[in-house]
């Protein structure tokens, strides 16, 4: 059983690895999944309302707080969670400028203060002469308190952490500002004592080491990079809120023959609604009378409108372009299909990668290795320099150190790359599919539905003897009208795509595993196989050429003969989507192998091989042979399958990602690890190129974290001060606030992010929005 917790008190990676050892080492728990971008946690646990306690407890034992999240439905949710992730990051951003704003006020006059002597800048006479270095000191000290008493919460969580044995980021700047406002305030009482000794050189010696400013600007450098941090990070949530923000906040609702306006959240299945032109559709539900032309792009993609009557499905926040319709609503709340598909962004961000893991692993020690690494520069400096090189270096070390960038890496990037991949319509289910993902080598695709269209068109209408064109489509509406065969509809849909008259056919028979037969204007017809002609003493010559050069292109040919003579065929098959053969070009062009694997026998799929373009095929392949065949496929190399039916889903979740198709089947969407919206394969390269997007801006980031603290430390700490390179505290505090900016700032390039082909237009078919809906609830 899964619990959800929003977490307090974190604020890099030391706390996430921290919170999560402390949560593991509950009974009950078999595993907690922490998040440090959202401040949340979930964890697999054994149902025990103790276990949950217990949890809290914990965590805040480990010095931080865990308050579970209400379940039942996304009212329930919000009104027990609060503040939605939006208006927390508001508020942390709004937080942050306060302190920014108070601390600058206050630094900015004690760093003129301080280095106004040995600048030369213009000071009052108050401030002036060794005289009045005392009032100098004790104005500096206290332009300091207000600094230190806005960013109180560094110290508080800092030192708590610390005595609870898991120091963080905050005890490093804790340690760091505390430790230069103890060396001022040090530096005070000797100038004090001199200065009543009437040593004023002692004096003036002791008022140069008065390091209030660096105190104040240690905090106020590190606020600013929060405050631009908080900002940074308030966008990542930006693909999110924009899905939720398509949804409307009120409907027109019919209660007993009267309308009214209804928050949507009032609304239950059931309710009757009004949805007039121009309006967007306030949930999901059944047209019950109207038409409309309705604009479904903001869930598939689909940049047509879909005409929608009574009896078809309608999608909560689509829109209705022309028309006037009344509805049933079907779902309402957390179970309408947008509302499932912000849910799996959500969850897909509350995961980690396996690459994360490791960073937490490193996070995990990073604290205690850096406060150790100080106690020994502060050591060394004590032996090789002053003590206050000693304390400058140590501090320096303290609060260059940036374990934020560490944490911060892998979620900012997941977070907006899984945002981008909602808004092309590409669901990623976790973080760990999009890492695998992006290191697939091999593409199995499904033949029927996946490449192709999933349900067999007329392709060829081709007149024999006397007869027209017309001719043939004359007989094949009588007759085929009346047949159950699966064929029958095809040759139906392109009947009525022509507009051919309808008649009426005598004595109607079918004739099984031949076709059938019957009158029409008083001639006897038919239409089926070679073997139905032969039995009825047709001539066959004219046929057979015919047949066996589009039976050799993979169609079905239908016969049909008038009065006992060739009359024509029809030839149907199951054609290739306009976008397959540049869809498998993408994936080529990428390094990608690809794979078809079919029921189908060995010619139809060679057909199809030659038509797109795929390394290989598999055919004649059954089920349960599919599964064998991936699993082969696997042990060779990454591999992902692609499909969209029952019969695919066991090969789905063999599969190291398994992608589901958008117009497929529910069993198959579950089973993947990642869900396409549409039903257009150019889709499966847009996931795996984001995909590499995403990894390569993660391992950009871990770069940029680990080579950062490997270069910033030792400079810190002075080991190259041989060659003039060192840095002192302000310094050190500004590096390490800027750190975290990059690591947020480069994850936001994924914002803009887009293939890296061209998408071809109108490429989706029909049925997006049914598709749309099963793959929200397959979530």
């Amino acid at each position: 059983m899964e619990q959800a917790f929003d977490v307090t008190g974190m604020t890099c990676a030391a706390c996430s690895a921290r919170v999560t050892k402390a949560t593991e080492g509950v009974a009950g728990v078999d595993k907690a999944v922490v998040n440090l971008l959202k401040n949340s946690m979930v964890v697999d646990y054994d149902g025990n309302p103790d276990t949950v306690r217990a949890i809290s407890a914990a965590v805040e034992k480990a010095g931080y707080g865990a308050i579970p999240r209400a379940a039942g439905g996304a009212q329930a949710a919000a009104a027990a969670q609060g503040p939605t992730a939006a208006e927390r990051a508001q508020a942390a951003i709004a937080e942050k400028r306060r302190q920014l704003i108070v601390s600058l006020i206050f630094t900015v006059p004690l760093f003129y203060l301080s280095m106004g002597h040995m600048m030369g800048w213009p000071l009052p006479d108050i401030f002036l002469g060794h005289d009045h270095m005392l009032i100098t000191a004790f104005t500096e000290l206290l332009l300091l308190v207000p600094v230190i008493f806005v960013n109180w919460h560094y110290f508080r969580t800092g030192f708590k952490t610390l005595f609870h044995g898991a120091p963080n980021m905050d005890a490093l700047i804790a340690l760091g500002s505390a430790a230069s406002t103890a060396y001022g305030i040090a530096a005070l009482y000797r100038m004090s004592y001199a200065m009543g000794q009437l040593d004023l050189d002692a004096a003036h010696t002791a008022f140069m080491d008065l390091s209030f400013e660096g105190a104040a600007m240690i905090l106020t450098l590190i606020t600013m990079g929060k405050f631009f941090e908080a900002r940074a990070k308030g966008k990542t949530t930006d693909a999110i809120n924009s899905l939720m923000d398509l949804a409307p906040k009120t409907a027109v609702r019919v209660v007993d023959g009267v309308e009214e306006e209804v928050p949507v959240d009032q609304l239950a299945v059931g309710d009757v609604l009004v949805v007039k032109a121009g309006q967007a559709i306030p949930t999901d539900g059944e047209v019950v009378e109207g038409i409309a032309s309705v604009d479904e792009s903001v869930i598939t993609g689909e940049s047509m409108p879909v005409e929608k009557t009574a009896g078809d499905t309608v999608t909560g926040a689509t829109m209705n372009k022309s028309g006037w319709f009344t509805m049933k609503a079907t779902a309402v709340g957390a179970d309408t299909a947008l509302s499932r598909i912000v849910k799996l962004v959500d969850d897909a961000t509350s995961t980690k990668a396996p690459i994360e893991r490791k960073a937490d692993q490193i996070a995990g020690i990073f604290v205690p290795a850096v406060i150790a690494i100080a106690l020994a520069v502060f050591v060394i400096w004590l032996f090789v320099g002053s003590f206050g090189d000693a304390v400058n270096h140590a501090v320096s070390v303290l609060v260059i150190s940036c374990p934020c960038a560490l944490g911060l890496a892998t979620p900012t990037a997941v977070m907006v790359g899984t945002g981008r991949g909602a808004k092309l319509g590409v669901l990623i289910k976790s973080a760990e599919s999009l890492e695998t993902a992006g290191e697939t080598q091999t593409v199995v695709l499904d033949k029927t539905g996946t490449i192709t269209q999933g349900a067999p068109r007329v392709t060829d209408v081709i007149a024999l003897g006397d007869a027209v064109e017309d001719d043939v489509l004359y007989v094949a509406n009588a007759l085929e009208s009346r047949s159950e065969h699966p064929l029958a509809q095809a040759v139906m849909d392109r009947v009525r795509e022509d507009g051919t008259t309808s008649i009426e056919v005598d004595d109607f028979r079918t004739v099984p595993g031949r076709g059938v037969a019957g009158t029409v204007a008083g001639m006897a017809c038919l239409a089926g196989n070679l073997g139905l002609m032969r039995e009825a003493g047709v001539p066959t010559e004219a046929f057979e050429a015919e047949a066996d050069r589009l039976a050799a292109q993979g169609k079905t040919p239908l016969l049909f003969a008038v009065a006992g003579q060739p009359a024509g065929i029809i030839a149907c098959a199951d054609t290739v989507k306009p976008t397959s053969k540049r869809a498998i070009e993408e994936l080529h062009g990428m390094g990608i192998r690809t794979v078809m694997l079919t029921g189908d026998n060995e010619r139809t799929a060679r057909v199809v091989q030659e038509e797109v373009g795929v390394d290989e095929v598999f055919a004649g392949v059954l089920p349960e042979g599919k599964e064998e065949r991936v699993r082969a496929l696997c042990a060779q190399g990454k591999t992902a399958m692609v499909g969209d039916g029952v019969n695919d889903a066991p090969a789905l979740a063999r599969a190291d990602t398994g992608i589901a198709i958008g117009a497929g089947t529910d069993i198959a969407m579950e089973a993947a690890d990642i869900v396409l919206m549409r039903s257009d394969l150019q889709d499966v390269a847009v996931a795996l190129d984001l995909s590499r997007a995403t990894m390569r801006n993660i391992k950009q980031n871990l770069f940029w974290a680990l080579f950062y603290n490997v270069i910033c430390i030792p400079l810190a700490a002075g080991a190259f001060s041989a060659w003039g390179l060192t840095i002192n505290p302000m310094i050190s505090a500004a590096a390490m606030g800027f750190s975290s900016i990059f690591v947020v700032s480069n994850a936001l390039r994924l914002r803009g992010w887009k293939p890296a082909f061209a998408m071809e237009e109108g490429a989706a078919t029909a049925g997006m929005a049914p598709a749309a809906s099963r793959a929200a609830e397959a979530a």
